[in-house]
């Protein structure tokens, strides 16, 4: 019996109607690049992507930390912000993601997973910031601390700061079984034509970048760069840091919206990101338990196909 089938069957017989609507829904999610069903902790569907260098799947919504978690050594804010990564390792989420950039970021991730009990699930993904090489081991060890994992999933070189000094130290330390992945980073748009030169000159295995409804200069080159190189797609900014869904929220929301199971602005946003076939996982940042939640409902049923994502994108250009 496939997966389809499964859970329709009464007393041994099936609902044709029920059994042929569940496998074309099946047959949809399985002709999507790289797409996948896995199971959360809740037992809810979660879509993931696999990671092109490995096979590994990724939820296709993660966690930013960028200002929401740099909350310093407030103890209620601390606590807060690990019931937002508790309702997000419940909501089937596993990749979170910081910097040094990020103020105490690191150490309220830190906390977070300590009272959580390090979750298994956890996905990891730091990066280096820093003009000086030499300072670049300690700093990512001071990182690798902060999270007090015994080693980071995957190290970025964040928006190229001394990236040819940087990643053959990153590379060594794949080889060497310290990290499992390496990346570069970018954002707001910037520099795309030096992350084109890493991308087809360097072994990495993620590029995070900016990309949103309204900022696609990705789609012209990057985006399409890293399906034909194999490189997984982080996206940062889905929401313009919030400015995007501040403007859309004075917008009730289409009809379509429903079309892809939506059922808020932040998901609509998130479903355009993450259907581009390229994009690995969106990384959108907050310190409120019920966003993170809507948030991660965006990495459950339909997604946009191609002729919806065009309406999306030129719809909300219009707004």
């Amino acid at each position: 019996m496939d997966a389809a089938e499964t859970g329709l069957r009464h007393g041994g017989l099936v609902d044709r109607r029920q059994w042929l609507a569940a496998s074309a829904a099946a047959l949809v999610l399985a002709g999507m690049p790289r797409l996948a069903t896995g199971a959360t902790p809740d037992a809810s569907s979660v879509l993931t992507r696999r990671i092109p260098a490995s096979g590994e799947a990724l939820p296709v919504v993660g966690l930013g930390s960028w200002i929401t978690f740099n909350v310093g050594n407030d103890a209620a804010a601390r606590d807060a912000c690990a019931e937002v990564v508790r309702a997000f390792f419940a909501a089937g989420g596993r990749l979170i993601d910081s910097s040094p950039m990020y103020g105490s970021s690191q150490p309220t991730i830190g906390h977070a997973l300590a009272r959580l009990g390090h979750p298994a699930a956890l996905f990891s993904a730091e990066k280096v910031w820093t003009s000086d090489a030499a300072r670049g081991a300690a700093q990512m060890e001071a990182s690798r601390a902060f999270w007090g994992v015994p080693r980071l999933d995957l190290m970025q070189v964040h928006n190229l700061l001394a990236w040819a000094d940087h990643l053959p130290r990153l590379l060594e330390m794949k080889a060497a079984g310290r990290l499992r992945y390496v990346g570069i980073t970018t954002s707001e748009g910037r520099r795309h034509a030096e992350v084109e030169q890493v991308m087809r000159t360097q072994p990495i295995d993620f590029v995070q970048l900016s990309y949103n409804l309204l900022d696609r200069e990705a789609e012209r080159r990057i985006l399409p760069l890293a399906q034909q190189r194999g490189i997984a797609v982080i996206v940062n900014r889905s929401f313009r840091e919030g400015a995007l869904l501040e403007a859309l929220r004075r917008h009730r929301l289409p009809a379509w919206a429903a079309e892809i199971d939506c059922d808020s602005w932040a998901q609509v946003a998130l479903k355009f990101i993450v259907s581009h076939p390229a994009v690995t996982c969106a990384i959108p940042a907050t310190r409120q338990v019920a966003h993170v939640r809507q948030n991660m409902g965006a990495a459950r049923g339909r997604l946009p196909d191609a002729a919806l994502r065009s309406r999306m994108a030129a719809e909300v250009a219009a707004l």
